[in-house]
């Protein structure tokens, strides 16, 4: 069965990874590494979610994901806003999409 958070989750790690990548390439490791870090870690809970104990744990672990999430949309605003640093709008617009989606599925959970 597809798992639409998952999936995009993944996509959304692997745009992170490349454009960390690109920010190495350009010396501005403080930033890369912690975007990287948090960017991946969103895919990370989300895949831990997925073989939760219980719904509190799945609710737990999601919610882990949102806060990676807005780290991650913070790092990305700080490249966005930086007149040193690239802009990567696909990946903003997908981290946006990842982030509507994820609110909704703990948002959906909590109400169950």
């Amino acid at each position: 069965m597809k798992n639409v958070v998952v999936e995009k989750s993944v996509e959304v790690a692997l745009l992170i990874i490349d454009y960390c990548e690109l920010l190495e390439t350009k010396k501005k490791f403080v930033i890369s590494r912690q975007l990287l870090k948090s960017g991946t870690s969103i895919g990370a809970n989300i895949h831990e979610a997925q073989n939760a104990e219980s719904r509190a744990d799945f609710i737990h672990k999601m919610k882990i994901a949102a806060k990676e999430l807005e780290e991650t949309k913070y790092w990305l605003t700080l490249c966005e806003q930086s007149k040193q640093y690239p802009t990567d709008e696909v990946l903003i617009q997908k981290v946006k999409e990842l982030g509507l989606i994820v609110y909704k599925i703990v948002s959906t959970s909590i109400k169950k």
